[in-house]
């Protein structure tokens, strides 16, 4: 398996383990992985959020750890990179108001590159208008996104991942091995122990 590069993108109040744990586990099979944030150079932090679910009508929030961003925004060439993987929180409800955020999402779906989205990520997926036609997860409260964005929304278990095509998306964190399984997939990742 040659190693790929992937473009992480992130942004302060991104759910914790949606950022540290992928970020991570991609480096562990031997993959290049660049972190960036809007406005942020490498060296800085993000700030985290851990969303957990305890019984409310919605998932509740506590800080979360600061996250070191590895990478530039500013230098991003979409060229460079194999795929694009996106940390949910909410993080994703202000990155989809920078333009140029927008620019490389739709820059990877028109390369037809593999596109990770998870929770909230699916928020850039609609608001990059790439996702009409297909079957799309994401946090149960995006779906309306997910739709008015032309695709179906999966309502699958917290758990589970799908794919469609170049997007492995998930509603949450717990989706981790389904997830992160179903990217490696794509990316044509073996790993033998």
């Amino acid at each position: 398996m040659a190693a790929k590069k992937i473009l992480f993108l992130t942004g302060d109040f991104a759910e914790d383990y949606e950022t540290m744990v992928p970020f991570q586990a991609l480096q562990m099979v031997g993959h290049t992985v660049h972190a960036v944030c809007p406005d942020k150079r490498a060296g800085e932090t993000i700030k985290t959020a851990i969303h957990d679910f305890e019984g409310d009508q919605t998932y509740t929030e506590k800080p979360g750890h600061l996250f070191a961003l590895n990478a530039n925004f500013d230098d991003v060439d979409v060229a460079k990179y194999d795929a694009l993987m996106i940390a949910g929180g909410r993080a994703p409800e202000y990155l989809r108001l920078n333009p140029r955020v927008i620019e490389i999402v739709q820059q990877f779906a028109a390369a037809s590159k593999p596109i990770a989205a998870v929770c909230h990520g699916a928020q850039l997926l609609a608001a990059a208008d790439v996702i009409r036609g297909k079957t799309i997860s994401a946090y149960p409260a995006c779906s309306p996104e997910v739709k008015l964005a032309g695709a179906s929304y999966a309502d699958i278990p917290v758990d589970q991942a799908v794919t469609d095509g170049n997007f492995v998306t998930a509603p949450a964190w717990p989706a981790h091995p389904a997830w992160l399984g179903q990217f490696l997939q794509r990316l044509g990742t073996e790993i033998k122990l």
